[in-house]
């Protein structure tokens, strides 16, 4: 879940621009009033019956009894528990501190998920709330979470939309209100997110002068890139995401704060 929290976003200078300045100084927010192309994301499926919780390739009981599972960077427990016949809970722990908590919670027509998660991993929690649609009826005897559902809106938490920036021709430095930060040259060298749980490495490189591919990587593996495109005005970045997990595209648009 972490990559639904705040992704550090960097980007290059324009050619024109003074060695001494950059455009991109200051401070950036996410506009959340713009929905992504959610119609182009893949479905989630989850499945709930017979006291066994799936979803994807994790398969653990729904007994409200914390698990072990694969550790990752993020958790190396999860706790899935029953809260009624339309609510499910699940919580994501690292060494018995809570860094997730996810409430997954159906329409009384069985038809809509509204799924708020809680981030814990930062300096203060972050909320991202999802509501998907969904996409085939339930099968029988079984909790009515069980399916394939479609994201269709998406909102989070103000404290999770601003992040600030420092450029320089040689490279960049991104941080935000709650601890991330990161330094990094343009070298094709990886460089460490400061206050990330999971030690996410990053290396940064210029596509051209609108441009930048930023490619993240934990335990050795890349888990997804992000693309940068700053408009010629200078005044918002259109950004993607691509996990090379699972193949899922995200996107969102920034604005740059007036000063």
């Amino acid at each position: 879940m972490k990559a639904a929290s705040v992704v550090l976003l960097f980007v290059p200078l324009f050619p024109s621009v003074s060695r001494s300045q950059s455009p991109f100084d200051g401070t950036w927010v996410i506009d959340t009033s713009k929905n992504r192309n959610f119609a182009a994301e893949k479905p989630i499926t989850f499945s709930l019956a017979d006291g066994m919780f799936r979803e994807g390739h994790r398969v653990v009981k729904a007994d409200g009894k914390d698990q072990k599972v694969p550790a990752t960077g993020y958790w190396d427990t999860v706790c899935v528990r029953i809260v009624d016949d339309h609510t499910v809970e699940v919580t994501s722990k690292k060494a018995g501190k809570p860094m997730f908590t996810e409430t997954d919670t159906v329409s009384a027509d069985g038809n809509t998920l509204t799924q708020v998660v809680k981030d814990t991993t930062e300096a203060e929690a972050v909320t991202f709330e999802s509501v998907f649609r969904r996409l085939a009826p339930a099968p029988p005897g079984v909790h009515v979470l069980s399916g394939s559902w479609q994201i269709f809106k998406q909102s989070r938490s103000a404290n999770s939309t601003i992040i600030k920036y420092k450029c320089t021709s040689q490279g960049f430095s991104a941080e935000t209100p709650l601890g991330e930060r990161l330094d990094a040259k343009f070298d094709g060298k990886f460089y460490q997110i400061e206050d990330d749980p999971a030690h996410t490495m990053v290396s940064v490189k210029l596509i051209n002068p609108y441009t930048v591919e930023q490619t993240n990587v934990r335990d050795g593996k890349v888990v997804f890139v992000v693309r940068l495109e700053v408009t010629p005005d200078g005044k918002a970045i259109h950004a993607s995401s691509e996990s090379k997990e699972d193949g899922s595209v995200k996107s969102w648009e920034l604005h740059k704060q007036p000063k």
